[in-house]
């Protein structure tokens, strides 16, 4: 309801400016922390989830609200993406609503305060239940990007569930020639050797534009090098059809228009891996008929972000409340014996 009141006035706002007074009013808020468990519950990657639902990378971008978005529902919540030094990201504006297509286009270029602020954050909140990932990214003059990776595995292995390795990012030049196979493979290498054989589980995230040559060879290097899971999917640079006047501005693509898109990737990451490693559904999720087709499709967990600056905070108890009731519809007991089912 309070949402409902609101969001005329934060519509009537540039998003980037409505995006930071909602992580404010976040970080007033009670740090509630995590729901209790429900027959929702999975593992996956070593990590018992209570829930397969998680706000993805890119609304807490500093670490500054992780508690109180699990609080809202989530059953993890993933932070960043975060780059070794502080960076602006590209210049403003750089957030578009596309209203009547119920999507965003972004350029931040992986805006942040920095790994050390984050780092001492996310130190603060040790000890407190609840699942928090962190996206590590690399500075866009980076010398030496892989470089860049490695040392943010070393800082943030100690506080983190697990660690998502973000090189499908539109908005960084050059970023995503790490998904190409050599340089994917080096890369892959050295973040394993600064996590160390006690670190916490790795994931990889792939954007959607990918050639099927290049998802052959991102989920064999991913299962021979022991990845956790691969998330699927980035933003996306191409354009289907869309109705709002803000369609030609150039980033990365999310919400509803990605959502056919993302969810025929994720099959393809599917038959790729061969069953032989979890996945994570992203892009276009924005109702408990989203997320239950992305799991019948191969996705162990899901996230999502765009869809939260329409629906409002009320969406994960929807999304959720809707799967427990399409997982007993189908017959299903467990969110493990859905996967994959389609």
């Amino acid at each position: 309801m309070l949402f409902n009141l609101a969001r005329p006035a934060l519509f009537a706002l540039d998003p980037e400016r409505a995006h930071r007074l909602t992580v404010r009013a976040l970080a007033l808020s009670p740090r509630t922390g995590p729901r209790a468990g429900s027959r929702l519950a999975s593992n996956v990657a070593g990590i018992s989830f209570p829930n397969p639902l998680g706000i993805a990378a890119g609304f807490d971008k500093d670490a500054e609200v992780p508690d109180q978005l699990l609080g809202l529902g989530f059953g993890f919540a993933e932070v960043g993406s975060i780059t070794p030094r502080p960076q602006q990201g590209n210049p403003r504006p750089r957030l578009f609503r596309l209203v009547e297509d119920r999507g965003v286009i972004n350029r931040m270029g992986f805006n942040n305060g920095g790994a050390d602020a984050a780092r001492d954050r996310l130190a603060a909140r040790a000890g407190r239940p609840g699942i928090v990932g962190v996206n590590i990214g690399a500075n866009k003059d980076s010398e030496d990007r892989i470089a860049d990776y490695a040392a943010m595995t070393r800082l943030m292995a100690p506080f983190a569930t697990y660690l998502a390795v973000n090189i499908s990012s539109p908005n960084t030049p050059g970023l995503r020639a790490l998904q190409d196979e050599a340089a994917l493979t080096d890369l892959i290498d050295a973040v394993n050797e600064a996590r160390g054989e006690s670190g916490p589980p790795v994931f990889l995230k792939v954007a959607p534009d990918l050639e099927p040559a290049d998802i052959d060879a991102i989920a064999r290097i991913a299962i021979d090098r022991h990845f956790g899971a691969l998330i699927v999917s980035n933003t996306t640079i191409s354009r289907p059809k869309l109705a709002s006047s803000n369609a030609g501005e150039t980033g990365g693509l999310s919400g509803a228009p990605l959502r056919e898109l993302a969810q025929q990737r994720l099959r393809d990451f599917r038959s790729a891996t061969g069953r032989q490693m979890p996945l994570i559904g992203v892009g276009g999720i924005g109702s408990a008929q989203d997320a239950w087709a992305r799991i019948r499709a191969g996705a162990s967990l899901v996230q999502l972000y765009s869809a939260l600056v329409y629906e409002g905070p009320g969406l994960p108890g929807r999304i959720l409340g809707g799967i427990e009731k399409l997982m007993h519809r189908d017959g299903f007991s467990s969110i493990a014996e859905a996967v994959g089912s389609e």
